[in-house]
């Protein structure tokens, strides 16, 4: 009988890792319902690494049964006009998709924004910190990565409220909102679609601008600049913003590590690799369908059927990690799948980890005192793939700024990034 993750609710959004590691316990495959959905669910380090490499197991929606395919959210993710994805997509057309965008999204590329995310990060904490209290999602977590991924894309900051809630929506933000996906497809399909024209014909010099202009058998068709665009918009937003939401509340629940990091910054590059880990942004891999003659964990699983690899269980398997469920900051194991493994890992992983150093290292510079607000609660999203905070309120420390005498005052300003439009 499936188990109903649903039912478990809102126990399981909260906390999932009692509720996985007994399911982990029991058989390393199971079967579940999500979102009205049945699929199969692989618990176990080594079972979800394999099957992450297993080509009977496939990313394209044309592996996806005819019970599968019926199902809207399936439908919207792998049927739309924004699903001609790598991520959606399996080998030889995987390949071709990935070479295109690994072109242009080089690390010197990434490199490069190195002072543009710091001049970001540095304008949030320039309006949060006085107030000596925030909702660190609202206020700094979120407005940096949809920032700087849209500055990247070539996206005038005029719609970055639009983009937010794509973003928002389509990985589940209330419960219920899985419901909107197909609308929200839609609504991007069309501004993407008129971005990319647009793209074609300037010499713009952002990602996107240099992606329409390729050339050659790797080049893009419009509708693969459009998926594209989509995918980096959901990714580059909701990965980076989760990854400072979570790993700020797994710091905050254990002082010991809190303060051992910021008595040792130099052991921040580790910390984040733990906190991809311990609480990482992608609790389970975007659904995979089997193809014929699939055998995971001893268990055979029918031609079709939707496959749920849990990142968050394998990360958690105390088979492959020694006191997994405890946060240590000064883990030597880094070899965790918070990104996936194979031929779908995670191509923004080296920018998420940069703006994730950069946003970490900020904020407890900037935010002495840092804790949870226990007159407020926390408020998880709801989803399938993603693990993430809607709210995390937060209190600190007013900084008062030292009074500078005028004539010892610099004037260079750095501008707050500039939200505007209204969402369609």
């Amino acid at each position: 009988m499936a188990v109903n993750l649903d039912a478990l609710r809102p126990g399981f959004t909260e906390d999932p890792y009692g509720t996985l590691a007994a399911l982990r316990e029991q058989s390393p495959v199971h079967q579940v319902e999500i979102f009205g959905m049945p699929m199969w669910l692989v618990t176990r380090y080594r079972d979800v690494k394999a099957a992450l490499g297993d080509p009977l197991l496939s990313s394209h929606g044309s592996s996806a049964g005819e019970a599968a395919r019926a199902f809207p959210f399936v439908q919207a993710g792998w049927f739309s006009d924004v699903s001609q994805h790598m991520l959606m997509s399996d080998p030889p057309d995987h390949g071709r998709l990935r070479r295109a965008v690994s072109r242009e999204f080089t690390p010197r590329r990434i490199a490069a924004l190195r002072p543009r995310i710091q001049q970001v990060t540095d304008s949030l904490l320039d309006a949060m910190v006085p107030k000596g209290q925030a909702d660190l999602i609202e206020d700094f977590a979120a407005p940096l990565p949809i920032t700087v991924v849209m500055e990247l894309l070539g996206v005038p900051d005029v719609d970055q409220e639009n983009f937010r809630y794509w973003a928002d929506v389509v990985t589940g933000v209330r419960e219920g909102d899985h419901e909107l996906a197909p609308q929200i497809h839609t609504e991007a399909s069309g501004y993407l679609a008129d971005l990319v024209a647009h793209k074609r014909g300037t010499g713009d010099e952002d990602l996107l601008g240099s992606l329409a202009r390729a050339t050659g058998e790797d080049a893009l068709t419009d509708q693969e600049l459009v998926s594209l665009a989509f995918l980096l918009l959901v990714a580059g937003y909701t990965t980076t913003i989760d990854l400072i939401g979570n790993g700020t509340l797994a710091l905050l629940r254990d002082p010991e590590q809190l303060e051992l990091l910021r008595n040792a910054p130099s052991l921040l590059p580790g910390a984040i690799e733990e906190f991809l880990r311990f609480d990482g942004p992608t609790s389970h891999a975007t659904l995979r369908f089997a193809k014929p003659g699939l055998t995971i964990g001893g268990v055979e699983i029918p031609a079709g059927d939707i496959v749920l690899l849990s990142l968050a269980s394998a990360d958690h398997d105390p088979e492959r990690f020694p006191r997994a469920d405890q946060l240590n900051i000064e883990r030597a194991d880094r070899q965790h799948l918070a990104f996936g493994h194979g031929v779908h890992f995670c191509i923004g992983a080296p920018l998420a980890r940069l703006e994730a150093e950069i946003a970490f290292r900020s904020l407890l510079e900037r935010c002495p005192g840092l804790a949870l607000d226990p007159a407020q609660q926390l408020e998880w999203r709801v989803s399938v793939n993603i693990r993430g905070l809607r709210r995390l309120p937060v209190k600190f420390r007013q900084h008062v700024a030292p009074v500078i005498p005028i004539d010892e005052a610099k004037t260079v300003k750095v501008p707050k990034p500039k939200i505007g439009g209204g969402r369609a």
